[in-house]
């Protein structure tokens, strides 16, 4: 999969892709990141990318004949998305949209934005991460790159963990534990402790739902609500006798 990213601070950019996940999964070719600048096909000597904005108003603006030309001189993947607060929200489902494609690009912006007609007649379309005014969209580019990057064939050592991370199912993630057994008094549900992959499984469902139900009801209706067996499993969780309940930790005593 290629990725181009358009922008006009490409080293910070290639600082944040040559690092951790998808640093590797760049240095061993899995994926082709690649930055461009969007000055690179400026011509006056302080190579200007921005102007007044007509109509007067705080703030510069991206002009459109660096960046037509600098996308242009790219010959980058295609669709080429606009980061802005206008767009398509993007999500988990989106991220697998893209990650099924052959690549694509983002245009960073700065200032106060772009020329209208850099999004009308250049970009295919347009993405944002959140109703949020960031600085310039180099940010929201780092985002989408890592969501979908996870998605790719390759990137990730354990093929299976997308499956089973937040919004795979429309469902957040269950809870993860790691040794001690016992800390502070909080201990590791036994069930997570039983070697029963059976019980295991059904467990992390069943939190997985609990989770989902109390800190994001929005995901459940548009799933369209819980099925017979879903509140079977909420149900059972909600039992004082359930066997994956965690301990509470001891109390330690007020008395003298």
């Amino acid at each position: 999969m290629r990725i181009d990213i358009f922008t006009l601070f490409p080293d910070l950019v290639d600082g944040y892709l040559d690092a951790s996940l998808v640093g590797r999964a760049r240095a061993a070719n899995v994926l082709d990141l690649r930055v461009q600048d969007l000055r690179a096909q400026t011509t006056d000597v302080h190579r200007s990318v921005d102007d007044a904005p007509f109509g007067g108003g705080a703030g510069m603006v991206l002009a459109p004949e660096p960046v037509f030309a600098a996308v242009e001189a790219a010959d980058s993947p295609r669709p080429l998305f606009v980061l802005g607060p206008s767009g398509r929200r993007f999500d988990q489902s989106v991220a697998r949209e893209l990650a099924a494609t052959g690549g694509f690009s983002l245009l960073c912006g700065r200032y106060e934005g772009f020329d209208a007609r850099i999004a009308d007649h250049l970009a295919d379309d347009e993405l944002s991460i959140g109703d949020f005014v960031l600085a310039g969209g180099e940010a929201a580019a780092f985002v989408v790159v890592e969501a979908v990057a996870r998605l790719v064939p390759g990137v990730l050592g354990n093929e299976a963990s997308p499956d089973e991370e937040s919004f795979a199912d429309g469902l957040l993630e269950y809870p993860h534990y790691t040794r001690p057994a016992d800390f502070r008094g909080w201990k590791v549900p036994e069930v997570l402790r039983s070697g029963d992959h059976a019980r295991v499984a059904r467990w992390r469902r069943a939190e997985a739902l609990a989770r989902t139900v109390a800190r994001r009801p929005d995901l459940i209706e548009a799933r369209g609500g819980l099925n017979a067996e879903e509140t079977a499993l909420l149900e059972e969780l909600s039992s004082p006798d359930y066997p994956g309940r965690s301990p509470s930790p001891p109390q330690e005593s007020s008395a003298p």
